[in-house]
């Protein structure tokens, strides 16, 4: 049964395990609970860029910071409609739309969000969003529209969250992960590493998000992309064994979540990645942009997957 009481300690303990060992023993946890062997493929669009009013310190999309993003209105709905087809043309069963604001606000805009939503679901994709705070009304529209998940990661642990961002507090974004799951909305809540942080800070994220109870039902796992200009552009590239320990550490503590291995992948090689996959990765964002950090291309991923023998997980509508 899934537990929701993890101590800091145990976290730690299991993250600290011999590399092949921790890999075992997630290895088993995921194939009792996901046996189908399937990896679930994503696709995420900026649905509009840039000119965020956050200070992130990993984000190229903050006015704060001086990146080459240029900032980007938001999409006409056809548009997002052809990213859509083309997407599920491509293999992918989930459609993450991204808005780079610090909260929604009522209004044209987030009118046309919800017209997204409802047509992209028609085509009979999963929906996602990710459009910064939303408050309890909001995120029962988007119920009301037809969304299946909103995205809204902690990013690190409470400790170290001010040294990451100071406009928006850790407390602000466990609310609307509240609203979105009081709507029925399921949970995409997940962090980065490679931002400075401790190893402690790695698990006490990880702690905050396998106590909720539900767990999260779909965990992101990031690797930090330094980009130029931001203040996290000198951060050295982690090592990709650090991503693996993580996820095998969240499948085993989050057993039914679908743990998505997410930004960062283009900086890490093949067999890295496969390494993810065997520690309980089940999901991978699909497509050569994540927002505005690259990912590897759609030929590579199909080809990644079919060389170890994993399928895609196949559309549920």
């Amino acid at each position: 049964m899934s537990r929701h009481d993890w101590s800091l300690a145990e976290i730690r303990a299991i993250h600290d395990t011999p590399l092949l060992e921790l890999l075992h023993r997630a290895q088993g946890v995921h194939r009792e609970h996901h046996p189908e062997n399937r990896v679930q493929l994503c696709t995420l669009l900026s649905v509009k860029t840039g000119a965020c009013s956050e200070n992130c310190s990993y984000c190229p999309q903050s006015n704060h910071h001086d990146t080459k993003v240029e900032p980007e209105r938001l999409l006409p709905v056809d548009e997002v409609l052809r990213a859509a087809r083309k997407a599920r043309e491509a293999g992918a069963t989930r459609f993450c739309m991204g808005a780079a604001w610090r909260e929604v606000r009522d209004g044209s805009q987030f009118d046309r969000v919800l017209e997204m939503v409802r047509e992209v679901k028609a085509l009979g994709l999963e929906t996602c969003t990710t459009l910064g705070m939303v408050n309890a009304t909001q995120a029962r529209q988007l119920k009301e529209a037809g969304l299946d998940t909103y995205n809204h990661n902690i990013d690190t642990s409470r400790e170290h969250y001010k040294r990451i961002i100071t406009t928006r507090t850790f407390e602000e974004r466990l609310t609307t992960i509240k609203n979105v799951r009081d709507a029925g909305i399921s949970v995409c809540c997940g962090g980065i590493i490679g931002m400075g942080e401790s190893i402690d800070d790695r698990c006490r994220m990880l702690r905050e998000l396998a106590t909720q109870t539900p767990h999260p039902e779909s965990v992101p796992l990031n690797a930090l992309v330094p980009v130029e200009g931001t203040p996290l552009a000198d951060q050295p590239i982690i090592d990709p064994l650090e991503l693996v320990r993580m996820i095998a550490t969240a499948r085993i503590l989050m057993p039914h979540a679908r743990v998505r291995l997410s930004a960062g992948r283009s900086q890490m090689n093949r067999e890295a990645q496969i390494l993810c996959l065997m520690a309980g990765a089940n999901s991978i964002f699909y497509g050569e942009q994540l927002l505005t950090t690259p990912n590897p291309d759609q030929s590579f991923d199909q080809k990644l997957l079919a060389d170890v023998g994993l399928l895609p997980l196949e559309p549920a509508v």
